[in-house]
């Protein structure tokens, strides 16, 4: 069975290193950096700079809480909509 698991390089500052992240991950961290209009690489060394443990997994982790907070905003917006208006 092929692996689920893409691998490639990015560089970081001067540094250049491997990334392994699944097909999925990928997509939504270049999507990321695209709406941030950052590259790749600038969006990973903004992480690593931040991170606790290794690149990839950090990688997982941003985009997981990226999305978990639009969530959040959305509901947010929701919540407020239901409400109904104290102006009549």
């Amino acid at each position: 069975m092929k692996s689920l698991v893409v691998k490639r390089s990015i560089i970081i500052g001067r540094h250049k290193t491997s990334v392994s992240l699944e097909q999925a991950f990928w997509r939504a961290f270049k999507d990321i950096a695209t709406l941030r209009n950052m590259t790749l690489s600038e969006l990973a060394m903004s992480i690593d700079a931040e991170r606790n443990g290794n690149l990839s997994s950090a990688i997982r982790l941003f985009v997981l809480e990226f999305y978990h907070s639009q969530i959040e905003a959305t509901a947010a917006r929701g919540t407020r909509a239901a409400r109904p208006s104290s102006a009549a």
